[in-house]
């Protein structure tokens, strides 16, 4: 019996050997300022990775030859982290920066109202000036490279920074230095507050519906199926969806308004690293002939909706090669009024063509006169993209 309790006891005892012989090869004694602390063995790791930016930090706080605020020095270190990829459309964003990005998803902000992407050679380019705002008003055209803010100099490697700097409270100025067509100018324009009343609706000749989507925010799609009832109502016999000079906008908004265009299938796939999806549509379409007008200024959200119906063959596309920006990306709110927008995935249509870079081509390639200036409100006498949807449209009635 003895002899039973001794081996109980040397196999506990071995037990817990290893248990603290385990916990003590994962833990480390760091050695502070004021004493030593045990960390566990990965935290220990990440202290080792990161002390040459505590040892920056250290130095210029106690030897730099002004007093600096430590809170800048992270944020400038957070900032260039994000920066370091080289995507514009990754940043991390301070109080101000999130507060205004939040803000414009939801439909208003204050600032001059045009939308802007950066281009291949890391030019700020304008996708299209919002409808109704300071920057259609003043001239802004899509395609136009801003080259200056306020007499400072931007490009896509400080876009985010440029976009603050456009923005500011109603009725203040800005100056903008602008690049069309080779040739240089100025505007001073006085910032708004712009709401964004992002769809519009009109009953054409011959029961042909005509709905235009300036973007995708938070109520575009609830705003959509509206007008869309709406004409349905009044005896809508086909449609034509307007995208040109969308930017785009929320993603899920796109999806949501596709469930009432497309018969259920693809109309996205989402591919990167960790990020792997297909958004599907629930159907059942919208069962009329369809044309949708696109345009340089036609990107990244519109871009989806628009290759779904080509690629669906539920419509086809008129007009001009669309902007082309196939990224995805997706938001961590730290929950202290910061956050980082990073690019999360590519996009592809249900054919699985990757539209950066390349735009999608329309069915029918259909351009402007170069004297000629997109309206508010619907024109079949000028212009010529829509005269050729209506055309199309009312062929395939019934």
């Amino acid at each position: 019996m003895a002899k039973k309790r001794f081996y109980i006891l040397l196999a506990m005892l071995l037990i817990v050997t290893n248990v603290i012989t385990f916990a003590l090869a994962n833990v480390v004694s760091v050695a502070l300022p004021n004493g030593k602390v045990i960390v566990s063995r990965e935290e220990y790791q990440l202290i080792k990775k990161y002390s040459k930016l505590f040892e920056i930090e250290k130095t210029l706080e106690n030897r730099y030859v002004d007093r600096v605020n430590s809170s800048i020095l992270l944020e400038g270190a957070l900032k260039g982290m994000a920066n370091s990829l080289e995507d514009p459309y990754t940043v991390y964003m301070n109080k101000k920066e999130f507060s205004d990005f939040m803000t414009q998803t939801t439909g208003t902000y204050g600032g001059i109202g045009i939308v802007v992407a950066v281009d291949k050679e890391d030019h700020i380019v304008v996708v299209s000036p919002i409808k109704n705002t300071p920057g259609e008003r003043a001239g802004i055209k899509s395609g136009d490279i801003i080259v200056e803010v306020n007499n400072k100099k931007v490009s896509g490697k400080n876009l985010d920074e440029a976009v603050a700097m456009m923005r500011g409270p109603q009725g203040t100025e800005v100056t903008l230095t602008i690049m069309r067509e080779g040739k240089t100018f100025t505007k001073t324009i006085t910032r708004e507050i712009i709401k964004l009343e992002t769809v519009y609706d009109e009953m054409l000749p011959d029961k042909i519906g005509y709905i235009k989507i300036t973007m995708f925010d938070q109520s575009t799609a609830d705003d959509f199926k509206a007008a869309l009832d709406k004409l349905k109502s009044q005896g809508m016999k086909g449609l034509i969806l307007d995208l040109r000079d969308n930017p785009g906008g929320l993603l899920e908004e796109t999806i949501d308004i596709s469930n009432l265009i497309l018969p259920k299938g693809v109309v996205v796939t989402t591919k990167g690293r960790v990020d792997n999806k297909e958004y599907y549509s629930k159907g059942p379409g919208l069962g009329l002939p369809l044309a949708v007008l696109v345009n340089k200024g036609s990107a990244s959200a519109s871009e989806i909706l628009a290759g779904a119906i080509k690629d669906r063959k539920v419509g086809v596309l008129v007009g001009s090669n669309t902007f082309g920006k196939g990224l995805v990306q997706t938001i961590v709110d730290f929950g202290d009024g910061t956050g980082l927008k990073y690019t999360i995935a590519r996009y592809y249509t249900p054919n699985g063509t990757n539209i950066q870079g390349k735009g999608i081509e329309p069915n029918y390639v259909v351009e402007l006169p170069e004297s000629y200036t997109l309206q508010d409100t619907p024109d079949l006498k000028g212009d010529t993209q829509l005269i050729k949807a209506f055309e199309i449209v009312k062929s395939e009635i019934k």
